[in-house]
């Protein structure tokens, strides 16, 4: 089959937040936005053939998830990343985020220590934050334009009365897909530690060649101390029907998620998400495998681009996902000359870097999750922007 991702799908006036809300988080509505971690690609038909079929029936009751949703995300682990997943290992949620919430409120008391590597995506702040448990940054290491983690400040962070280590792999925004020794050396610091770790691997199928992306578990053998986080939703541009899983292989540790989200009154049934996530991980492969050709030739796009129209902004080479961390130091500004520049200059959206954290100032993220046509309407707004006397 052939899949269409160069058509641009215009998606004002559908209540978008990466569309729609320009206004609201930029204050503009006349910039290209390449910033809220969605893509533009049509989805694939058989998740949209799903949902039709679904809404077919006049009722959207509450739905139970069936044991063939369940079925699918084994057989999808299973096929596209070696990995054996036992049906009473998943729990369902409604996203992501919420799980961050539920793991901290699991796995650590008020006041007691989770592990955030900074920069990292920031819900990750807000979920150790706002559940009153103390956040300990154990910042990324930029080293020959390659982003590291400093394990012997892991060590250190682990001994500070942590209980909890939230691991972005691949990270979101950097673009590290961890490697085997990397993730065994965080292993073995958790072991010493008695730590748990929250291993987000939500964006796991969007791997660029050359890199390959190792469930966490799959590592530690019998070790029972990892909640893996995934999900369809970035995989298949499906984020608003709301519906990831954890897979926890330890008992206790579901039945202590189990209680955190009866404390946050969250539920994941949802007639329209339920059939959404079975229809992409039973027959989205094909889909999927064509996206990745196309993530590939617009990443390879930009990196040339840059290298030979704004050589100032040079891009952290991502392993993974579909987000480019750029690095804008070599501009001059602070950081709110930077995001103004963009946004005024330049009218473009992405994400500041600071609001990543530690080592996100002089940085932006872009979403490179659309046509390659807006891709380079964008890069060429920057290159006037920056000719103009940035």
């Amino acid at each position: 089959m052939s899949f269409d991702f160069e058509t641009v799908v215009r998606r004002e006036g559908t209540a978008s937040v990466k569309w729609d809300g320009r206004k609201g988080y930029f204050n503009s509505e006349d910039l290209l936005p390449m910033w809220v971690a969605d893509m533009d690609f049509a989805v694939p038909e058989a998740v949209s053939r799903a949902v039709k079929e679904r809404a077919g029936h006049p009722v959207f009751g509450y739905t139970l998830a069936t044991d063939s949703v369940y079925e699918s995300l084994v057989n999808w682990m299973r096929k596209r990343h070696g990995y054996e997943v036992q049906r009473d290992w998943v729990i369902l949620s409604p996203g992501v985020v919420p799980s961050l919430h539920a793991a901290a409120i699991a796995f650590a008391r008020p006041g007691e220590g989770v592990i955030v590597q900074p920069p990292v995506y920031f819900p990750f702040f807000s979920a150790v934050t706002e559940t009153d448990r103390r956040l300990i940054l154990n910042p990324l290491r930029l080293e020959d334009g390659r982003y590291r983690i400093d394990f012997e400040h892991l060590e250190h962070c682990a001994g500070q009365s942590a209980r909890l280590l939230m691991l972005c792999t691949p990270h979101n925004p950097v673009g590290r897909v961890w490697s085997e020794d990397e993730l065994r050396t965080v292993l073995d610091i958790a072991r010493r530690h008695d730590l748990v770790i929250l291993s987000d691997e939500i964006h796991h199928d969007l791997i660029f060649p050359g890199s390959s992306h190792i469930p966490l578990h799959l590592l530690a053998g019998e070790e029972a101390n990892i909640v893996t986080a995934v999900a369809p939703s970035k995989t298949f541009n499906i984020p608003g029907l709301g519906l990831s899983a954890l897979i926890v292989p330890n008992p206790r540790h579901r039945v202590a998620l189990r209680k955190a989200f009866e404390l946050l009154h969250l539920g994941a049934s949802n007639p329209f998400s339920l059939v959404a996530f079975e229809a992409a991980y039973r027959e989205g492969e094909e889909w999927l495998e064509a996206l990745l050709i196309y993530l590939t030739e617009t990443r390879d796009f930009v990196s040339q681009y840059l290298a030979e129209h704004i050589p100032k902004i040079k891009v952290i080479q991502p392993e993974g996902t579909y987000l480019l961390w750029l690095d804008c130091r070599e501009l001059g500004m602070n950081d709110s000359e930077l995001k103004q520049f963009f946004i005024h200059k330049a009218k473009v959206g992405m994400n500041p870097g600071t609001v990543f954290g530690e080592g996100g100032s002089g940085f932006m993220r872009m979403n490179i999750g659309t046509s390659k046509l807006i891709v380079a309407e964008a890069l060429e707004r920057i290159r006037r922007a920056v000719d103009s006397g940035a």
